[in-house]
């Protein structure tokens, strides 16, 4: 009915072939895996090859954006329990009127300020060599990237219009990272950055809330380059 021919057994793969395809496969898929999925899902780069392709910087940001959710997500979870005891602790009224007091007439409740952005203060004695400023909406992150050699220092005044953001000051180069300082839902910051080694040293900004802000990034001192990585 068909007239396709049957392979013959000199035609088939033999084991020692088989065997060889699948050494090769495995050593393969690990080499992916040190030099492309390490680096780019989660920042681990054993080989170096992964930083020169820019894939380690990537899952370093994943990393972060991780992190930084889980504790929002933890930060919120604790706070919705406080919140209930105080709604149980208000007494019921008395069904008979005559059995209580009345109640004095409620005042009026003062409210917290909202927000206000910060301004950029301008330090006494800098001269700004850099000034950028962005616009993040909700969810959106960026970072701001400053070359720089092992002890050199750069002044850096930020702030935020229209809300605050969490942010990362970090450092990354020479197969080594680091974290200087992080903050939650802030409006604001400056100071002195130093570089603890030759490499790239800047600010990682988050927008947790729920309308854009723009941030605003002045800088100065010793650096080679600025780059802005969107």
């Amino acid at each position: 009915m068909y007239n396709s021919e049957t392979p013959v057994r000199a035609e088939l793969p033999s084991s020692r072939q088989l065997l060889r395809s699948t050494v090769i496969a495995a050593i393969t898929a690990v080499v992916l895996l040190t030099t492309v999925v390490l680096p780019a899902d989660y920042g681990i780069d054993p080989t170096g090859v992964g930083r020169v392709l820019g894939l380690t910087e990537m899952g370093e940001i994943k990393t972060r954006l991780a992190a930084e959710a889980k504790a929002d997500a933890a930060a919120t979870s604790a706070a919705a329990p406080a919140t209930a005891p105080a709604a149980a602790a208000v007494p019921m009224a008395s069904a008979n009127p005559q059995s209580s007091p009345a109640a004095p007439a409620p005042g009026p409740v003062a409210q917290a300020p909202a927000p206000t952005a910060a301004p950029v203060t301008t330090q006494a004695g800098v001269t700004w060599r850099d000034e950028m400023s962005f616009t993040l909406a909700p969810g959106v992150g960026t970072e701001v990237k400053l070359k720089m050699k092992e002890g050199e220092k750069a002044l850096y005044a930020w702030a935020v219009e229209g809300g605050v953001v969490n942010y990362d000051t970090h450092g990354d180069g020479s197969g080594r990272s680091i974290s200087y300082v992080k903050g939650r839902a802030v409006p604001a910051d400056q100071g002195e950055l130093v570089a603890a080694f030759t490499g790239n040293h800047g600010w990682f900004w988050r927008n947790r809330g729920q309308a854009d802000v723009k941030v605003t990034l002045r800088t100065g001192g010793t650096y080679s380059d600025i780059q802005h990585v969107k």
